[in-house]
């Protein structure tokens, strides 16, 4: 199994995955930040302001240290002397301390108007693309979900986004800060004393090898880290997911030994980059050590040739040791700069995967006039379909009249559930066609066709919330229809018994209801659509005898003037239906009465002898 199911790229697309910068990616994610362009066009001009508020204080020490040492002369302070005479009868060390304490506060609300803009920038247009890529998730293709774990979605849709919003607050930006300042300090550096600055920039070019070595080595780690943090959210989402599954095999302690190794295989990705961290930061911090020193030692050599100041070799030390600081914080950028633009290739990736064709547009007028009273015409016609290489129906053809109540009927694989997906366009056809009302479903917009019908699926689903709303789901429907539908299906017995009533909650996944409670909240909340077609996926199967007696007798009158459509299970299903139509190996073999199918003695007759005959005895 690949690494990344369901994804455009396959496992080893995934490694290549992680540039620090990518043009094409800053180009699509630049409509999310085009209404927030000014806060972005602030923050870039802020960049002078903060690099010179960060290199003043320095001056001013070295200009205090020049007019504080014996012999040195008030032209060697320059541009500076305005603000190293003393001002207000204050000392000169005082007025020196008075400056950088007021240069200081001005630095801090500079920072803080810069981490301030540039967070809610990046949360801003990450909730723009969060809402982007979940309305895109929802309107994807069945075939899409099956094929894509549902860990590694949740990944993409929060991990991955809050990697993208972390490139806002230490990404592009911050490094664009850091390289203008250095670019500065060296041109400071030169102009004050050339010699001095090139021995201050001699292991430099050091730096820089081991920053390339460090940029390779790292790149291979955070690959390796984020491919092992998908595995790991899937085997959680798995393991969750499954967790009845887990208890009642007791497997317990064999998922335990294979989620402790992931995490093992996490944890120790996570260890090679930060050991590739500690290295680079330990290489930078020796760097400007030896590099402090050296000024030091050349610095004094200049200053007993009368040629420099002691002034001036404290700003080269405090420069230096600034112009380090970028590179120390290499490391931290670099990975976050790499992580964010992996992340934007994943999340537009996911953006790039194809809906299948809604149909043509449905007029207003059909959208407001919704589904019309009676049933509708179903029309297979030659259809063929495959999951993957697997062909699952093989030239369907069949015809239910308006109000027609028809079973569908075979063993397991045999594709009858396949037909009412591809009825309700949850798959899409590829070969045939199928006509509602002589239309082509293919034309017909996915909400419009899917108003017209209620699917009852064998495994219901129930939201977090209450009652009413997991029967109207969001929906503006009447009361009287809810109380109606919940009549009809004996779902006012069930909430008369709840001591909250309409209002009782519902935990996730509706586990403080049992089978057959879900099973009639589902029948009470198709009811409540008013459909024109009903789709019923052995919508009885798990129902016990006494509930199953319930709904029987609503089933009946309930699909009077409804075109319904029933893959059975259960014989008091299909016994008084119009028309039954068997299925094998994907194909319809026979189709009749439930008396004329047992006639022929053929598939169906085996069917019933070998299950419904003995429902019918134990009923």
């Amino acid at each position: 199994m690949s690494e990344e199911r369901g994804e455009a790229v396959g496992p080893g697309r995934e490694r290549d995955l992680g540039k620090v910068y990518d043009s094409e990616l800053i180009r699509r994610l630049w409509p999310f930040m085009r209404p927030y362009r000014g806060w972005i066009g602030f923050n870039f001009a802020l960049i002078p302001v903060r690099a010179v508020l960060e290199l003043m204080p320095a001056l001013i020490v070295g200009a205090a240290l020049n007019t504080l040492t014996e012999g040195a002369a008030r032209s060697e302070v320059g541009w500076m002397a305005p603000f190293v005479v003393p001002r207000f009868g204050l000392p000169p060390l005082a007025w020196m301390f008075v400056l950088v304490l007021g240069i200081s506060l001005l630095t801090l609300c500079v920072d803080w108007l810069r981490a301030f803009t540039m967070i809610s920038l990046g949360q801003r247009t990450i909730r723009d693309v969060r809402s982007a890529l979940f309305d895109h998730v929802q309107r994807l293709p069945m075939r899409f979900f099956d094929r894509y774990p549902v860990g590694r979605l949740v990944t993409r849709l929060t991990n991955d986004l809050e990697n993208l919003a972390e490139m806002f607050s230490a990404g592009v930006i911050a490094m664009v800060a850091d390289v203008f300042v250095m670019v500065v300090i060296l041109s400071m550096l030169f102009s004050m004393e050339p010699r001095l600055a090139l021995a201050a920039l001699a292991l430099v070019p050091v730096l820089g090898i081991a920053a390339a070595i460090f940029r390779y080595k790292v790149r291979e780690a955070y690959r390796e880290v984020r491919v092992k943090i998908a595995r790991l959210n899937a085997q959680l989402q798995e393991t969750i997911t499954g967790m009845k599954v887990v208890q009642l095999f007791a497997r317990e302690r064999r998922n335990f030994e294979d989620f402790k190794r992931e995490n093992a295989s996490h944890r120790d990705s996570w260890l090679r980059s930060i050991r590739y961290d500690a290295l680079l930061f330990s290489t930078v911090d020796l760097a400007t050590n030896l590099t402090r020193a050296l000024i030091f030692w050349f610095g004094f050599r200049l200053m007993d040739a009368d040629e420099i100041t002691l002034g001036t070799i404290y700003v080269f030390s405090d420069y230096m040791g600034r112009f380090f600081r970028p590179l120390m914080d290499l490391s931290a950028k670099y990975s976050v700069m790499q992580s964010s633009m992996a992340s934007a290739e994943r999340v537009f990736q996911l953006l790039d995967e194809p809906r299948e064709p809604e149909g043509r547009i449905e007029s207003p007028v059909a959208a407001a006039a919704g589904p019309q009273p009676g049933g509708c015409e179903i029309e297979f016609d030659g259809v063929t379909f495959s999951y993957g290489a697997e062909t699952v129906l093989r030239d369907v053809s069949f015809r239910v009249a308006a109000g027609e109540r028809v079973a569908i009927v075979g063993h397991t694989g045999s594709g009858k559930t396949t037909t009412l997906k591809l009825l309700a366009r949850l798959y899409e056809l590829q070969n045939g066609s199928i006509r509602v009302d002589g239309r082509d479903i293919r034309e017909i917009p996915k909400p419009e066709l899917r108003r017209r019908l209620a699917f009852v699926l064998q495994d219901v689903f129930l939201f977090d919330g209450d009652l009413r709303y997991n029967i109207v789901l969001g929906r503006d429907v009447a009361g009287d229809v809810v109380d109606e539908a919940a009549r009809a299906t004996h779902v006012d017995a069930l909430v008369e018994r709840l001591p909250n009533g309409w209002q009782h909650k519902v935990s996730e996944r509706g586990v403080n209801f049992s089978t057959g409670q879900r099973q009639l909240l589902s029948f009470a909340r198709a009811l409540a659509r008013e459909p024109q077609l009903l789709l019923l996926d052995e919508a009885t199967s798990s129902v016990d005898t006494e509930t199953e007696a319930l709904i029987q007798d609503a089933l009946q009158h309930l699909m009077e003037g409804k075109t319904s459509i029933v893959v059975a299970h259960r014989l008091s299903t299909i016994k008084d239906v119009d028309r039954i139509y068997v299925f094998h190996h994907g194909a319809i073999c026979e189709h009749g009465t439930h008396d004329e199918l047992l006639d022929q003695r053929g598939v169906y007759w085996r069917l019933y002898q070998l299950q419904y005959a003995q429902q019918e005895t134990a009923a």
